[in-house]
């Protein structure tokens, strides 16, 4: 029913332009001789030129696809296809005249005409078309009414009149059955107050929210501003839980990466748009250098940091998309997920421990893996102190397997995911990410290869992390527990972090160490009672917080890199580049990465404590492993 739709508007507009190229050019010539005398004397160029917009028009602009558009949607990018085929197609008429009379085959012949004819076939052709759009939006405003006649539609305020927000707008209007009714916007920007877009008014700037909402009978903000910093947020969202009103917010610029702006991707304001930080320019032509028609290896791909690198890596166009994990079942997910939003992109599920390089060198002989991000690690710090040898063979093992894999196969670039909690350790997961970093230095400095490390801190919504276990234990009426009330952590969304390991991996040479700039570390404490009042209950009253210590191989807060050591900035704001820190020569990483093996095989977890302590810059492992014995 559609395309038999579609072929009937079609025949109709071929029909109304070629009827209204015939009235442009008759109406040129009237108009450029003023009634007088038309036959005989400009008859003949009047029929030639006829005949010439008849074949020529049509033809260009169908060459332009301007009979493919659906006009209703009509907007700039339209007007200037139309004006882009207008004038084409006026050109080559211009030319097959001016070559006509040039031959002799009329004498008369006005060439103003060509630009009068130009200019009204603008008019026709545009009009013709946005006159669809006009019927459809009178259309929709009559539907929009009777469905407000029918049932209240709820009042919406919006905030940020750019892009976004009047996109939103837009859509609200062209679809009444979503029941929302704009009637303002807020945006701090003084050259748009007072101004109507789309014929609703930018009532104040953001700060007049509170007065907006008293004076405004206001059911719903939606927060339009994908690039808004986690500040902007949070002062939307305490007023308008102070007033009693309903918000919502678009997702952040990190998380539309690839994706449209539209009605549908609302949702509730998260923790993760509380903590979100202003975004800054990518380098998008860098990544497409790195990734754009490249086989691409992601480690760990169904785990959280894995899945997000390959929703954006899949946006640069790779050749093939591997995804390795251990779990069949996350891997499965991320794989449907993935087909389903990238059809024509090559996603292959390897389905492997990285611990066994057997396996590995199989893969990377088939598929030829050239650029890896190795995420797969062991990451939770209490059950790592408690099954160490485990963190060692997957650590530790894993990352040299993958190493040795990747050069003995030529790969051209690798990344390796690491945390804040690998320097200075107090913990056997921070020390085995400690000595995997080494690995993949070691290797970048004595191959000379462009591998490298990305160290950040905690990412909100893993699997795993805080926010997902406060959120059950509010599901479930509390309490909250927290181990102390002064514990910190650096705190950054996930598509924020992958966006920043790409940007690294494209600045890397080989042998960097960069950090993330992760902000101000976050009290635990706070981002739980944003959770609280984010759930509409109130800390303290309707949700208890509890403490229960600190648990073995935590610190209070955490560390980017060792004290004493420099580091430099980058072309990047939000990533900087670890100059100097202390590592092991080539020989002994190799006999310690070995022994460490060794008796993770043999089962020997204090004697592993030992030599972590020992060789690990900065450690103080020994001490938290006097503890172990105690907890188990």
């Amino acid at each position: 029913m559609d395309i038999f739709g579609k072929r009937i508007r079609n025949r109709y507009l071929l029909m109304g332009d070629v009827f209204l190229s015939l009235v442009s050019v008759l109406a040129s010539y009237m108009i450029r001789l003023e009634l007088i005398a038309i036959f005989p004397t400009y008859q003949a160029s009047l029929l030639w030129m006829l005949g010439a917009v008849v074949l020529v028009k049509p033809l260009v602009y169908y060459f332009f696809g301007i009979y493919r558009r659906l006009w209703r949607y009509a907007s700039i990018r339209e007007l200037v296809l139309i004006i882009m085929a207008v004038s084409t197609a006026s050109m080559i008429v211009s030319a097959i005249m001016i070559a006509l009379f040039a031959s002799g085959m009329f004498v008369g012949f006005p060439r103003s005409v060509l630009i009068i004819d130009w200019l009204l076939s603008m008019i026709f052709v545009g009009g013709l078309r946005f006159s669809f759009r006009w019927v459809a939006e009178r259309t929709s405003t009559a539907a929009s009414a009777a469905v407000r006649n029918k049932s209240r539609m709820k009042d919406v305020l919006v905030i940020g009149a750019g892009d976004a927000g009047t996109m939103v707008v837009r859509e609200l209007q062209k679809n009444p059955q979503l029941n929302m009714n704009p009637i303002g916007f807020l945006d701090d920007e003084p050259a748009k107050l007072n101004s109507e877009i789309h014929g609703i008014k930018v009532l104040a700037p953001l700060s007049q929210i509170g007065r907006v909402l008293e004076t405004k009978p206001v059911d719903e903000v939606i927060i339009a501003i994908p690039s808004a910093a986690g500040k902007i947020l949070r002062q939307v969202a305490d007023v308008c839980r102070e007033k009693g009103v309903a918000f919502r917010t678009m997702p952040g610029l990190y998380e539309l990466l690839g994706g449209a702006v539209n009605v549908s991707r609302l949702r509730e304001v998260d923790i993760a748009d509380l903590l979100r930080r202003e975004p800054v320019q990518m380098d998008t032509a860098a990544l497409g250098d790195v990734l754009s028609g490249k086989t691409i290896l992601v480690t760990g791909g169904g785990g959280s940091i894995g899945r997000e690198l390959c929703r954006q890596i899949a946006q640069a166009q790779p050749a093939r998309l591997l995804l390795l994990g251990h779990g069949e079942n996350s891997i499965f997910e991320a794989l449907l997920e993935l087909h389903d939003n990238f059809p024509s992109l090559e996603i292959q599920a390897l389905i492997a421990d990285v611990r066994d390089l057997g396996r590995l060198r199989v893969l990377f002989e088939r598929w030829h893996p050239e650029v890896i991000f190795h995420t797969a690690a062991h990451k939770h710090v209490p059950l790592m102190e408690s099954n160490i040898e485990e963190a060692i063979t997957n650590n530790i093992l894993g990352t040299r397997n993958i190493v040795t894999a990747a050069l003995e196969f030529n790969v051209q670039r690798l990344v390796m995911i690491s945390t804040d909690k690998a320097i200075r350790p107090v913990n056997v997961m921070g020390a085995t990410k400690r000595i995997a970093e080494m690995i993949v230095l070691n290797a970048a400095r004595t191959q000379h290869k462009a591998f490298t490390v990305v160290r950040f801190g905690n990412v909100l919504g893993s699997r795993g992390s805080v926010v997902p276990r406060f959120k059950r234990q509010i599901a479930k009426g509390g309490p909250i527990t927290i181990t102390h009330p002064e514990m910190k952590r650096y705190f950054m969304t996930i598509p924020e972090a992958v966006h920043l390991v790409l940007q690294a991996s494209a600045m890397s040479r080989g042998g960097e160490t960069y950090v993330l700039n992760m902000g101000e570390q976050v009290k635990i404490q706070d981002l739980a009672e944003d959770l609280i009042r984010l759930s509409g209950l109130e800390p303290g009253k309707d949700i208890e917080i509890v403490y229960t210590g600190i648990r073995p191989g935590e610190k209070l807060s955490e560390d980017l890199w060792d004290q004493g050591f420099a580091y430099s900035p980058t072309k990047h704001p939000d990533i900087n580049q670890v100059d100097s820190e202390e590592s092991l020569s080539p020989e002994e990483l190799t006999a310690i990465v070995a022994r460490l093996i060794a008796l993770a095989q043999e089962g020997k977890p204090n004697e592993i404590l030992d030599v972590l302590s020992e060789t690990v810059p900065g450690a103080s492992i020994q001490a938290q492993g006097a503890d172990l014995d105690m907890v188990e």
